[in-house]
């Protein structure tokens, strides 16, 4: 987390520099007469955190030329801070897996917000900055971590393999194969309702009003009424703080 606070500015800046070079070299611009206040627009974005990436979505309504309303979803993974990679290594071909893991984490958050533009963009390009906030209603979906479990076979003296939903009180390093298929416990999701709240800085950057690429960096906190478990040896938490980093693409229209 420390780390990402000092990478987060920087990478923005390397993406702001990218960005205006770009610009540019782009012989593609607005004329006069498109570069008007268009009412609707969607988005689609990747997003990094500091806990994992997700995917989002938005669609808004300009109600001025500084302030727009919008509607948001996200699909984020959330990991935990004390995820370590293991491997067992007294045996061969084995697959990694995260000991200690209950279950993975998959958020899926749904609301609504305001952005608040700072600066006009020229039609001739340059960036445009937003102040944006947002909040709504989030639900954590645990999923049941399970591994392949090394077990002797008593009729044939041989080591074989069981795929098991992890239990801390009978799985070891020694006796963990590796993680099981990703889709083993998809079947047994449990949600957690909750809500949210972002805010941050969205940056526009291009020369084609119609067709905004942004930028955007900001912090949101996730709070669900009942703790959400994810290490055996951890306690659950009700708080999930993230830093987080996107870029997307997007399209204005009437």
């Amino acid at each position: 987390m420390n780390r990402l606070v000092f990478l987060l500015p920087a990478a923005l800046l390397l993406l702001l520099g990218t960005v205006d070079l770009q610009a540019q070299v782009e012989e593609e611009y607005d004329s006069i007469a498109d570069n008007v206040l268009f009412r609707k627009e969607m988005s689609g974005s990747l997003i990094i955190h500091s806990n994992g990436w997700g995917l989002e979505f938005r669609t808004g309504r300009n109600q001025s030329i500084f302030t727009k309303w919008m509607f948001e979803a996200n699909l984020l993974e959330m990991k935990d801070s004390k995820e370590i990679k293991s491997i067992n290594p007294f045996f061969t071909n084995t697959r990694s897996y995260y000991y200690g893991k209950l279950n993975a984490i998959y958020m899926l958050r749904a609301g609504a917000g305001q952005q608040r533009m700072l600066n006009r963009k020229p039609y001739f390009g340059g960036v445009e900055l937003r102040l944006f906030y947002s909040g709504g209603l989030s639900v954590a979906f645990t999923k049941p971590v399970y591994l392949n479990i090394i077990k002797l076979d008593e009729s044939t003296y041989r080591y074989i393999t069981v795929t098991e939903r992890y239990d801390p009180e009978n799985h070891f390093p020694d006796n963990i194969y590796g993680r099981a298929s990703f889709i083993k416990g998809f079947n047994q999701l449990k949600p957690y309702p909750g809500i949210y709240l972002k805010t941050g800085l969205n940056v526009e950057f291009g020369t084609i009003n119609q067709k905004p690429k942004t930028v955007e960096a900001g912090i949101a906190l996730d709070m669900f009424a009942k703790p959400v478990p994810i290490m055996a040896f951890r306690d659950p938490s009700q708080f999930f703080f993230t830093l987080y980093l996107s870029a997307g693409i997007g399209k204005r229209y009437d």
